[in-house]
């Protein structure tokens, strides 16, 4: 059945595909050269060219595009924003372009969803706006973070306020001047039996005496300025009461929240980046002769273009599903689903990535677009979950499918006794 989309969506693509042509992929260049050539703390500057493709992205009302079930933007649901959401994913400089870029979209819908009339105001419109940027604290270097519970960092109330102590990093955008704000999620309750319910969200603004940003870490040798990763440091970081984030002991549950749209429009993003690799190497193996014929008529390059036209369609099929259910049953009843597209589209993107590089030979590692677009796709396999931590949720729920499943309605053998009492699958007469 082929993929269609509601009239009101496909005018957007459109418009947005044709932003795209005029104003993004021509910049590309040039946006790239301005990082490379940036050095001390010049790099750190915004991009004054993709400040004013903003500029006119607002102007074309191809702004906060994101936001399911909101008054804000255009209100499209998770299944309507994924095809967009493909699109700017095809360069790593147009979600930022269009006002939804990580990890802003996700800051702005836990505001939306759990902040207060003063924390929207203070926070949320200057975001909407596009004025200012955010981070978002919680993964820490002496802990499991892929296991939230595990955090260590301190968030204590004295009085009228809460003051802050701890250790965090990989703290995307927070090197960026335009960072103002930070969601930390902490442990305000550490004794309490529920381990669920003893970490709070709160939020800090930046720049702030207590904060110190101890590095910018390297991905892949870079600094991937001027967005960058930062390791902070939290020394005595006193903030208002007010600053807290739906009550204490409820940042577990904002974060469930904010992470499964989060990781979706990941894999959104992922789809439309394998479609431009897939793209770019067929163009570059019809444009090169080896061995007397263009290498897309060698066959291992055909298997190779096959396999990726599978992959992507796949993951972009499972990716409508979880977002569908997303809209219609909730984030919490996705969860399988957020798993299986988060394992699935950073996996097919590197593979469909490394192909690329390698079509085009020594020059592949030395391009741009492609080493940026592997670096960000590998590293997703990190963001939001590594890969194991979302198989295992995903393997657990399967077992308990299992466990609800009558062997005698599925077709299941029965089992066999055998030699020395140990079991085996009975076979049939």
């Amino acid at each position: 059945m082929p993929i269609t989309y509601s009239p009101k969506v496909e005018a957007l693509r459109a418009r947005l595909a044709d932003f795209m042509a005029e104003h993004i992929y021509p910049a590309e260049e040039a946006l790239f050269a301005e990082t490379a050539l940036a050095t001390g703390e010049d790099r750190w500057k915004p991009h004054a060219r993709l400040e004013e493709i903003k500029q006119k992205a607002r102007a074309a009302g191809l702004w906060n595009l994101f936001l399911p079930d909101s008054e804000y933007g255009y209100g499209l649901s998770n299944e309507e924003y994924a095809p967009l959401a493909e699109i700017m994913g095809r360069s790593p400089f147009a979600p930022e372009a269009f006002n939804c870029s990580a990890p802003d979209t996700g800051n702005m819908e836990v505001l939306v969803r759990y902040g207060t009339a003063e924390q929207k105001e203070r926070w949320l419109k200057p975001l909407l706006a596009g004025e200012i940027r955010s981070a978002f604290a919680m993964t820490e270097p002496n802990v499991a973070s892929s296991d939230a519970t595990n955090v260590t960092t301190e968030i204590r109330r004295e009085g009228g306020e809460y003051v802050i102590n701890g250790h965090k990093w990989w703290i995307s955008g927070a090197p960026d001047p335009r960072c103002r704000i930070l969601i930390v999620m902490g442990k305000s309750d550490p004794a309490n039996p529920d381990r669920y319910k003893q970490q709070s969200m709160i939020l800090v603004p930046l720049p702030h005496p207590g904060v110190t940003i101890k590095r910018a870490l390297p991905v892949f040798g870079h600094d991937d300025a001027p967005h960058g990763h930062a390791e902070l440091i939290f020394k005595d970081v006193r903030v208002p009461a007010a600053n807290i984030l739906l009550g204490e002991g409820r940042g577990f549950e904002i974060a469930q929240g904010r992470l499964g749209p989060g990781r979706i429009h990941h894999c959104m993003r992922s789809i439309g980046c394998a479609e431009r690799a897939l793209e770019r190497m067929m163009r570059r193996l019809q444009s090169r002769v080896a061995f007397g014929k263009p290498v897309a008529e060698q066959s291992v390059w055909r298997e190779r273009i096959a396999e990726s036209r599978c992959m992507i369609d796949q993951a972009r099929l499972l990716c409508l599903q979880a977002a569908r259910l997303m809209d219609t049953q909730g984030n919490k009843a996705a969860r399988t689903e957020i798993s299986m597209i988060k394992i699935v589209a950073p996996n097919m993107a590197c593979k469909v990535i490394d192909w690329a590089i390698q079509a085009f030979g020594g020059g592949g590692v030395a391009d741009t677009w492609l080493t940026m677009a592997y670096t960000l796709q590998r590293t997703l396999r990190f963001a939001d979950g590594p890969d194991e931590v979302h198989r295992d949720q995903l393997a657990r729920t399967e077992l308990k499918r299992l466990d609800n499943t009558d062997p005698a309605r599925t077709g299941a053998w029965p089992q066999v006794i055998v030699a020395d009492g140990v079991s085996a699958p009975g076979l049939p007469a």
